[in-house]
């Protein structure tokens, strides 16, 4: 299954609790992994060339659209992010929990440490 290209999208409530996530991915045919960012700055805008999809477990924090405009994320939101979709995590001032959906078996810190440059874009380019 691939994402709808297009940019970043937050959905606010999506889920309330854990099995309902690893269902979801179940029926998405992805891999779920998890990811805790401890305390940090903001990173950069970038982009991926693979979807992902981030689930809020615990924790707040904000991300970047590709207008570099903060959106809040808590526990119970989803994090769409099609291949392409300029965004960056805010800064992190609590531990925040992930469950995060990619759709193939790759160790996460392997691809997501590839920032590509928001200018190159294949959805905001050209």
């Amino acid at each position: 299954m691939e994402l709808e290209p297009g940019p970043m999208q937050v959905v606010h409530g999506a889920f309330s609790n854990k099995e309902e996530v690893l269902r979801e991915i179940a029926d998405m045919g992805w891999y779920p992994t998890t990811y805790v960012s401890g305390l940090m700055d903001e990173l950069p805008p970038h982009w991926h060339d693979f979807d992902n999809v981030g689930y809020v477990i615990e924790g707040s924090t904000y991300v970047l659209n590709e207008n570099s405009e903060r959106v809040p994320l808590g526990a119970g939101d989803k994090l769409v992010i099609p291949r392409g979709a300029v965004h960056a995590e805010g800064a992190v001032e609590e531990r925040t929990v992930y469950i995060v959906a990619l759709p193939m078996a790759e160790n996460l810190f392997d691809v997501l440490i590839d920032f590509k440059d928001p200018a190159t874009s294949p959805i905001t380019a050209g």
